[in-house]
């Protein structure tokens, strides 16, 4: 974006704070005894992690063919949605654009941070309608937009991101939770073309360490900076960041993983189609289906009669149920039930 300025936007006291600097992580030492940080010379964690992350930053920008310096790692992509508001949202005074329905946590971070939240509201086909898009944005003049894609909990990747990012006024923040599953290409390729904009991934989906908590930003090293300047010293345990850079190295598992998944997918859209008690399959370019039932609510209790849990989106969205894909025959004992209604 042409004259954009990322400090115009950032909170003033965010700019005035130091961050904190670990002396031991920011230097390189062959074999130190360390007496630095009063931690306990004995037990297996004994130390603290390293606050830069460096080597799974590294791992991650060969990764994504980007600058380690344009990475941010975060306590799941929760605690990154909650770094952006601190930085760039003033408690009381500034607004954030969220997509209405979408992912509630950006809500939620954002009435914590006494920021209001502007929804705006999806078409027919849970997609953005452009010109609400830029009257709203006009009108309102939020800091920071949200946009989920693909989105939780409607499935569908957004169009035409590349609109939304240029036509902001502030901060997009372009959630991609669900990347992986969706064959799109990740918004990461815009981010040498516009500085105000954030991407977040997550490894709780399909890399499937939702326990490990650990979620990535990727953008340019100016906001990358602001993000680490307010975020907790040792926000990433040893534990998590040691069994996800094992992880990337046997990606191909991952990989293999993924398409099981999407067979999955294609597999249980064919049979939902022929289930009784469905109304419609929504499409979908995530590991879940939203789906609308003739009778949600009664729906709903059977499954959870046969322990089967699901994510009820009726009243919000009319009678629809948010069912994600589980192992086949986890898969197959959802379609039976479902047939039994």
């Amino acid at each position: 974006m042409e004259n954009f300025n990322v400090y115009n936007l950032v909170r003033k006291n965010i700019l005035e704070i130091k961050p904190y600097v670990s002396f031991r992580d920011q230097n390189e030492f062959i074999s130190p005894i360390l007496l630095d940080a009063n931690e306990n010379p004995f037990g297996e964690l004994n130390r603290y992690p390293d606050s830069t992350q460096k080597e799974l930053k590294q791992k991650l920008a060969e990764l994504k063919n980007i600058s380690a310096d344009q990475i941010a790692i975060g306590n799941g992509s929760d605690e990154l949605i909650d770094l952006i508001l601190k930085v760039f949202c003033e408690p009381k005074k500034d607004s954030i654009l969220v997509m209405n329905p979408s992912f509630a946590m950006y809500g939620f971070y954002a009435n914590i941070n006494e920021n209001n939240v502007i929804q705006l509201d999806l078409d027919e086909n849970f997609e953005i309608d452009k010109e609400e898009f830029l009257k709203i944005s006009l009108d309102n003049n939020p800091k920071v937009f949200f946009l989920c894609s693909p989105n939780n909990p409607t499935g569908n990747a957004i169009e035409d991101i590349e609109f939304y990012i240029k036509n902001f006024n502030g901060i997009v923040v372009v959630d991609e939770a669900y990347i992986e599953f969706s064959g799109k290409e990740s918004s990461i390729q815009l981010l040498e073309k516009y500085s105000n904009l954030i991407v977040l991934q997550t490894f709780s989906k399909a890399w499937g360490m939702a326990g490990a908590r650990v979620g990535t930003a990727y953008s340019s090293d100016e906001i990358i900076k602001l993000i680490n300047t307010v975020k907790a010293p040792y926000n990433v345990n040893s534990l998590s960041l040691n069994k996800i850079m094992q992880l990337i190295s046997y990606k191909n598992i991952i990989d293999k993983n993924i398409k099981s998944t999407l067979n999955e997918i294609s597999r249980i859209k064919n049979e939902l189609l022929n289930v009784e008690c469905v109304k419609k399959v929504f499409p979908t370019d995530a590991n879940f289906f939203l789906i609308e039932f003739y009778n949600a609510e009664k729906v709903y209790q059977e499954l959870l009669k046969n322990e089967i849990l699901t994510s009820k989106r009726s009243p919000q969205i009319p009678e629809c149920i948010r069912i994600n894909v589980g192992k086949k025959e986890e898969n197959n004992k959802l379609i039976n039930v479902l047939k039994g209604i």
